[in-house]
């Protein structure tokens, strides 16, 4: 009997989550470059989904983690060890935020920092209203998918959490919504999976000043647009705006599974009684994901790939130009390629997939292709990138590719 091959073995044991995976297989991952079993280099246009901000394989974070990996690994649950991985950490990113985030509690991802943030929102306040934004994404654990404003990818799994209401992104009139019942409004600076939603000027702190007058916390999910992906290193930053609690993950761990949701040492101190261990996880904080976060960040500080964010930003913006784009949705390496509706939008993913360079779409905003690279990328990848997508699009729409691929 033949021995099954990787790809037999992948749709047999590994769980599916479409009945369309895309198969690609990797051996290799080198700065923007992924490589299949031939050698056929792939530029990553999407660092594994916000991810990869140094690309993949850094040198000083692939040393971070085998130094890491000669000393220990897992030791213990959370909090309760001084492990100078996790507390080198939570040092260096307080020392990056104002004075009221500087209490860094490690989780295992962004669906858990999203369900300890909420917890922590509800004990402060005493309050149980929370408040999401529609086509929002936060994860998709309960408590996340509760408060996801697509109901596509909840209504299967109902009842969730009660007390849940949404606002509309740059609504103004809905900030009305917010009230001392509300203990939280959990929103992201920068929508992602709805297709880089951009709030317009003075909408966050104008939020920020309703959730002041009314008690209720103001959460930020920067778990896609964190450290750098939108020209500064946290997107709040754009916006004038002080989070009550941020959350964090993606590409917070360098490559390696990691969360965080960050508040006051006061606010977060209300997790030590009453109950006492009033949130625990076993891996949060791994020694092994806090070295290579470490590394990462320390990288990003000492050199100038986020002040260049914006420029390669806007050379995307510029070469992406063709009467089949609808529009150009962007901040900093957040960028959304509009075109006009799903089936298109896939047959131009197929088609640069085929030339080497992986994109992808958006949850909530299907016809729209996502443009997330790592922010090392520089003007000569950022060239070649645009002019594949270039010619994909022009190839998708030619007479000979519409006719021979038939209806969609």
């Amino acid at each position: 009997m033949p021995k099954p091959t990787l790809r037999e073995l992948f749709l047999g044991h590994n769980a599916q989550t479409t009945h369309f995976p895309l198969l690609l297989e990797f051996v290799r991952a080198e700065g923007i470059y992924l490589f299949d079993p031939d050698g056929k280099a792939f530029i990553d246009l999407i660092s594994g989904i916000g991810v990869s901000n140094l690309g993949h394989r850094h040198p000083e974070v692939v040393k971070a983690i085998k130094d890491q990996a000669d000393k220990y690994l897992h030791l213990m649950v959370y909090g309760e060890y001084i492990q100078k991985p996790q507390t080198l950490f939570a040092s260096k990113i307080a020392s990056l935020l104002p004075p009221n985030l500087d209490s860094v509690y490690f989780v295992n991802s962004g669906a858990e920092a999203i369900e300890g943030a909420l917890k922590l929102a509800k004990r402060i306040t005493g309050r149980t209203g929370l408040l999401g934004f529609e086509n929002s994404y936060h994860g998709s654990t309960h408590g996340a998918l509760s408060l996801m404003g697509a109901e596509y990818y909840k209504n299967a799994y109902r009842p969730l959490l009660p007390d849940v209401g949404f606002l509309r992104f740059n609504h103004w009139e809905d900030l009305n919504r917010i009230n001392e019942s509300i203990a939280a409004v959990l929103i992201e600076p920068i929508q992602g999976e709805a297709g880089v939603r951009i709030p317009e000027p003075d909408y966050l702190r104008a939020l920020e000043k309703k959730c002041k007058e009314t008690g209720a916390l103001l959460l930020l999910d920067e778990i896609q647009s964190g450290f750098g992906r939108t020209g500064k290193m946290f997107a709040f930053q754009h916006y004038s705006i002080l989070p009550d609690i941020l959350i964090l993950a993606k590409s917070l761990g360098g490559g390696l599974p990691l969360g965080a949701f960050i508040a006051s040492r006061e606010k977060m101190s209300v997790f030590m009684e009453d109950p006492i261990l009033g949130h625990i996880t076993t891996f949060g904080g791994h020694p092994l994901c806090c070295a290579a976060g470490l590394a990462s960040l320390e990288v990003l500080c000492r050199e100038n790939y986020i002040d260049l964010v914006e420029e390669k930003s806007m050379l995307f913006h510029t070469l992406l130009s063709h009467p089949k784009i609808i529009q150009v949705r962007r901040k900093g390496f957040m960028i959304a390629v509009e075109f006009e509706d799903f089936t298109h939008n896939k047959r131009i993913i197929d088609r640069c997939i085929e030339k080497g360079i992986l994109v992808d779409w958006f949850l909530h905003d299907s016809s729209s292709m996502r443009i997330a690279p790592p922010l090392i990328m520089d003007e000569e990848n950022i060239l070649k990138s645009c002019d594949i997508i270039l010619k994909s699009i022009q190839e998708v729409y030619s007479d000979k590719i519409t006719h021979s691929s038939g209806s969609a």
